[in-house]
């Protein structure tokens, strides 16, 4: 019955070889279960025993032999072989403990930080410290989300504290008890520091930016030419803006009215002016002011719709920019076929354009273009080529009909102007222009983009904040904004993951090794032919 004792060798090889990879593994990462471990090791040498007590005769016979030399040599050899192998598990199992390396295979890379997240990260010279307070059993999703923060960048310290373990750091960081039923999130850069109690992407990375800084940038705007509404109820509907203000918000921007009839002047803390949609004509002192504005070196954008009753277009031809009398029409490159909301079909190299890999979606809106006399302004977004701006409106309004005139402008047609003004220009006794102040202009023949119906589509919302960002010279923020949809995610509990790391890593592997033994004891047992 010598085949006995093979079998009974085999399998006591393998559950004690199963065994002893779970308790090596188990010190790097505890996968495994201890009863797992003791189990296969027992059975191992049990199994290991009983072979080697049923064949001791067999044994004394082969030892005498030269098959025991034989044996000796192969069986040192395999020894070895595994030994060898069994130490390259360990030293990669040690080197993953102090390397890694992250996969996102997700479509729209959800599970990765986005480009301007990187570029802060990147730009960054100063230790964030950040402590994120939360018990063990709430901290799974936010410590998914902070450790990429700390894995891209080497000045991220990161650290997690169960508040009810630790008492005394609540109350050396002052932290209010009542913030914590939640969790918390406290940043800090020295003794300045932010808490966070909303626990996404945008959140982290514009505390972060908020205490890089130091002090944030005022934009306003302008207010009472029945301009779209960007604060209290009104703005909340689908013409409003709350949703574009909230996006300047999260750029650490300090948003605030302007009503210019009344302070009579731009105030002096403005970074950028913006005017949404006016349907009203400025004052004579209003236009003064603007004027008064740019010519200290101001930043300002004008979102203007198709005949809208306001006069701000006599400025804009003042300062070298045209705006036509006409709505853009595009039957091929359209929302769903709507000919009057057209999308872009490319941009002017201009850095708040230069990142933008999306279109932008329109309604409603008129040709923007630049004087020829004009060198320092540009176009930077235009419509497909077989697009055309439509100067016939009484007609088209009488019948609802629009077609290319030979009146009319064809595409592709300018949208969007950019660029910078010298404004304040004298004269010196030699008849050089002297004294010239850089005051920065963008303009859009549409205001539907940015309102809250459009902004979250396709990628308007980062036309309007990269326009932003460059007004007020802040280029290192213009990027693509982090996505909204995420990735749908199977929850478990580490109990369950442990399960499952068990079942794939050892139960699986060691029924296919275990089946594998006694397929190769069935085939020694059966007679050769």
């Amino acid at each position: 019955m010598t085949s006995w004792p093979a079998l009974f060798g085999a399998l006591g090889a393998v559950t004690f070889g199963f065994g002893l990879l779970s308790a090596i593994l188990s010190v790097f990462q505890p996968v495994t279960s201890y009863t797992w471990v003791i189990a296969n090791l027992v059975i191992g040498v049990l199994l290991i025993g009983a072979a080697i007590a049923s064949s001791l005769d067999s044994l004394r016979e082969r030892m005498a032999s030269g098959e025991a030399r034989r044996v000796g040599k192969y069986g040192a050899s395999a020894l070895f072989g595994t030994t060898f192998i069994l130490a390259i598990i360990c030293m990669l199992a040690f080197l993953s403990t102090r390397y890694s390396t992250r996969f996102d295979w997700t479509e729209q890379k959800v599970n990765t930080l986005s480009e301007q997240t990187l570029e802060l990260l990147e730009r960054l010279d100063q230790d964030v410290v950040v402590t994120a307070f939360f018990n063990a059993a709430d901290a799974f999703s936010i410590r998914e989300l902070l450790d990429r923060y700390a894995h891209e960048s080497e000045h991220i310290a990161l650290e997690f504290a169960d508040p009810n373990r630790r008492p005394d750091l609540v109350q050396a960081m002052g932290i209010d008890a009542e913030a914590l039923s939640r969790g918390l999130v406290r940043l800090a850069i020295g003794e300045a520091h932010l808490d966070i109690d909303q626990f996404d992407e945008s959140e982290v990375t514009n505390a972060i930016l908020k205490l890089s800084r130091g002090e944030g940038r005022k934009v306003y705007f302008l207010d009472k030419h029945n301009e779209r509404p960007f604060e209290g109820e009104a703005a909340g509907g689908g013409n409003g803006y709350s949703q574009a203000a909230a996006a300047l918000r999260n750029e650490t921007y300090e948003v605030a009215s302007l009503f210019l009839a009344s302070t009579g002047e731009v105030p002096v803390d403005a970074d950028a002016v913006v005017i949404v949609g006016p349907t009203r004509p400025l004052l004579e002192q209003e236009h003064a002011a603007l004027d008064a504005y740019l010519a200290r070196g101001g930043a300002l954008m004008v979102l203007l719709d198709p005949r809208a009753n306001t006069d701000i277009a006599q400025d804009l031809a003042k300062w070298g920019v045209e705006v036509g009398n006409d709505v853009v029409f595009d039957a091929r490159l359209a929302l769903f076929g709507q000919a009057t909301s057209p999308f872009s079909a490319s941009f002017g190299a201009h850095p708040i354009t230069d990142k933008l890999r999306d279109t932008v979606l329109f309604h409603m809106a008129r040709s923007v273009s630049v004087a020829a006399d004009t060198s320092l302004l540009q176009s930077i977004v235009y419509t497909g080529e077989e697009s055309w701006a439509e100067t016939d409106l009484d007609g088209w309004t009488a019948n609802g009909k629009a077609q290319f005139d030979p009146g009319d402008l064809l595409g592709p047609v300018s949208l969007a102007v950019a660029g910078e003004l010298l404004v304040g220009t004298s004269q010196d006794n030699a008849g050089s222009d002297a004294e010239r102040t850089a005051a920065r202009l963008v303009v859009v023949g549409d205001s539907d983009f940015a309102s809250n119906e459009l902004i979250g589509n396709y990628q308007n919302r980062d036309l309007f904040v990269n326009a932003v960002n460059w007004l007020v010279d802040d280029t290192d923020q213009i990027s693509i904004r982090p996505p909204i949809s995420r990735a749908s995610r199977f929850r478990m509990t580490g109990e369950s993951f442990v399960r499952i790391q068990l079942l794939s890593l050892f139960v699986m592997p060691e029924l296919i090794a275990v089946t594998g033994v006694f397929a190769w004891w069935m085939r020694r047992k059966r007679p050769a032919n």
